[in-house]
């Protein structure tokens, strides 16, 4: 193909470390990481919502709202440890003290 298609050939080349860059991690993660599926349904459940409000008074009106949503899908995905990443997961792949476990959880 890259005969014939020389430049998608090379717009693939300069992408590859994007497109893989989801290998990097564990392979308990890669399955969860390959999809935006999750996102994708997070964004139009958030449509939904702001398309039922229809006008919103002010922008601190929309980041309520959005917020609201965001910190309820998270309470979601936390227990849900089957299908999404869990903080004891993520924290062995950072150094950030900020993602870090508690020692009490530890």
């Amino acid at each position: 193909m890259r005969t014939r298609v020389p430049k998608l050939a090379g717009l693939m080349d300069a992408a590859e470390a994007d497109v893989l860059a989801y290998m990097a991690f564990p392979a308990q993660h890669r399955a969860k990481l390959h999809s935006t599926n999750p996102l994708e349904r997070l964004n139009g459940e958030i449509k939904r919502r702001s398309d039922v409000v229809g006008i919103f008074p002010n922008e601190d009106a929309v980041v309520r709202l959005i917020g609201a949503l965001l910190l309820e899908q998270n309470d979601e995905w936390a227990v849900q440890r089957a299908r999404y990443m869990s903080l004891e997961t993520i924290a062995p792949l950072t150094d950030d003290p900020a993602i870090s476990l508690p020692a009490q959880a530890v």
